[in-house]
Formats: structure tokens, C-alpha cells, sequence
């Protein structure tokens, strides 16, 4: 069975029947609507309190506005739930500890963004013109103050690592390789789809990188994140492959100063915020 095709209802009503994970559960959701909701809306609300960056960079034109990406951008939330239906069907209540730390992850990275958010808030350029419904709601309830760093890479990045650890900490790992490889393709094809609907530029794909290294080394080190990067955009004709191979390489090496700067910085934070601070400034709250 594919992990896409996981029920989203069987793995909430998983959760809600074991304590521990719905208590961890309820602690994620305060945390996403914290950090990125409450966070967003009252810079959006009362603008010129936190900063606001540019976070565009010129490749970005040259991966084109898409809109039937949406659909795979909308995505992000229902592959990391499913992604802990799976774990909680195959390996039932042995999956209960693993899942909660899941989970608590989560948490941590919504936190941990919300550092870099409350102090220097970013905006990429989004085209006007609105191809569906989905862009009207992904346009009315999203602010687009929050690029750096993206949650979308984020969360994709945290599930499909922590996904194949559990797996292969349980025992699965030759049994499921079909499974893992599917959370690996998707988390790439939704950082890609980030890029083509304009939600975010490719200096936001490697600082969310960057953060993924420094909050996970041990599932996300540097060798990890410089094999996703050269994956990107592998299966699209466009951009072509020579704008595929200046995108990659700037990402790759975007990302490496990253790593450097923060090797010396005092907290991780550190390299995003000195970044941002170079950007020009938006004018919040910079809504398309």
C-alpha cells in the first residue's frame, strides 16, 4: 500500500484514542496556529513592528508560474499525516513512542521558524493573476510574510527523514523501501512545487535547508541535503537543464555559506537573520 493512500479520518482517530499522541497532537496544532496564523496575521494587522525582507532572487524567473502545481503544493499537511497513519497501521502500538516524537518534531520546527519570524519576516513576489479557487484561498489566508524559512520544505524534509528512520529502526527498511523512496519523491516534488506556484524563492529552499541541518544533523546532515538539492527538477522539462543546473548549484552553495556562517555563529538563527537583514526591504504587509 502507498503511503498517499493512507486515511487521513483512520490516522486522526488513531490518535485521538491513545493519550500520549493526542495530547502531542494538540500541542503540534497550537503550535502551527501559533507560529504561523497568530504570528502572521498580527504582523499583517499592525504593519512596521518586524521587518520585512525581499526574499526573491533572479533565477526564480526562471522556473515559471504554474498553476496546476497547486495541487501538489496543497499536499504538504496530508503527506505528513498520512506518513504517521502508515507507521501507526503497519507497526501499531510499537509506533506509538516513535510517532509522539514525530509529532513533537513537528512542533519544534513551527518554534523554531517562529525565532527567525518574530524578529525579520520575509515575502517572495506572488503573480496577481488568480488561476483557481485554491490560489483565491491560499491568497486570502496566507499573508505571505513567512519565506524564510519555508515550512512547506520543512515539514516535507522532517517527514520523509524521520519516515525512513522509524522504518528502518523498526525493521522495515528492505520491506518498505518502495514506501520510503515514495515519502523521499514526494517531499521533492513539493519543495518544487513551492518554486512553481511562487510561494517561495530558491534563497527560501536553502535556508529551509540549512535549518533542517541544524535542528536534525543526524537524519538531515549536509551529505543528505546536498543529494536532495541535486534531485530537484530531475523529471521536468522545465526549467531546462541548464537554468535546472544554476538553480541546483545556487541552492547548493546558498546553503553552504548557510553551514559555514553558522559553524561560527552564537545561535543558529544567527546566518537567516544576518541574510535577511542584506535583503531589501518589502512593504508589509506585502500581500498579492
Amino acid at each position: 500500500m502507498r503511503v498517499a493512500d493512507e486515511s487521513i479520518v483512520r490516522m486522526i482517530l488513531r490518535v485521538l484514542r491513545v493519550p500520549s499522541l493526542r495530547r502531542e497532537g494538540f500541542r503540534c496544532i497550537g503550535s502551527m496556529f501559533f507560529h504561523f496564523f497568530v504570528r502572521q496575521y498580527r504582523a499583517a494587522l499592525f504593519p512596521g513592528r518586524i521587518p520585512v525582507s525581499q526574499a526573491d532572487h533572479p533565477l526564480d524567473a526562471a522556473i515559471p508560474f504554474t498553476p496546476k502545481q497547486v495541487t501538489v503544493y496543497l499536499t504538504f499537511i496530508s503527506f505528513w499525516v498520512r506518513s504517521l497513519g502508515f507507521l501507526l497501521r503497519t507497526y501499531r502500538k510499537e509506533a506509538f513512542g516513535p510517532v509522539r516524537d514525530f509529532i513533537s518534531a513537528m512542533s519544534e520546527i513551527y518554534r523554531l521558524a517562529g525565532e527567525v519570524y518574530r524578529r525579520n519576516l520575509s515575502t517572495t513576489f506572488r503573480p496577481r493573476s488568480i488561476a483557481n479557487s485554491r490560489f483565491l484561498l491560499i491568497h486570502l489566508f496566507d499573508p505571505h510574510l513567512m519565506c524564510i524559512p519555508s515550512l512547506h520544505v520543512l515539514v516535507v524534509t522532517l517527514t520523509y527523514t524521520r519516515f525512513r528512520d522509524i522504518v528502518r529502526t523498526m525493521g522495515g527498511g528492505e520491506r518498505l523501501s518502495s514506501q520510503i523512496e515514495e515519502a523521499r519523491e514526494s517531499a521533492l516534488r513539493i519543495t518544487e512545487s513551492v518554486l512553481y506556484v511562487k510561494q517561495h524563492s530558491i534563497n527560501c529552499v536553502a535556508a529551509s535547508l540549512y535549518m533542517m541541518t541544524r535542528f536534525d544533523p543526524r537524519l538531515f546532515p549536509q551529505e543528505e541535503a546536498r543529494c536532495f538539492v541535486s534531485e530537484l527538477f530531475i523529471h521536468e522539462d522545465i526549467p531546462s537543464q541548464a537554468d535546472r543546473v544554476r538553480i541546483t548549484a545556487f541552492i547548493g552553495e546558498r546553503y553552504d555559506r548557510f553551514i559555514s556562517e553558522g559553524s561560527a555563529a552564537s545561535s543558529w538563527e544567527d546566518p537567516l537573520l544576518d541574510f535577511l537583514r542584506q535583503m531589501p526591504p518589502a512593504q508589509p504587509p506585502a500581500v498579492s
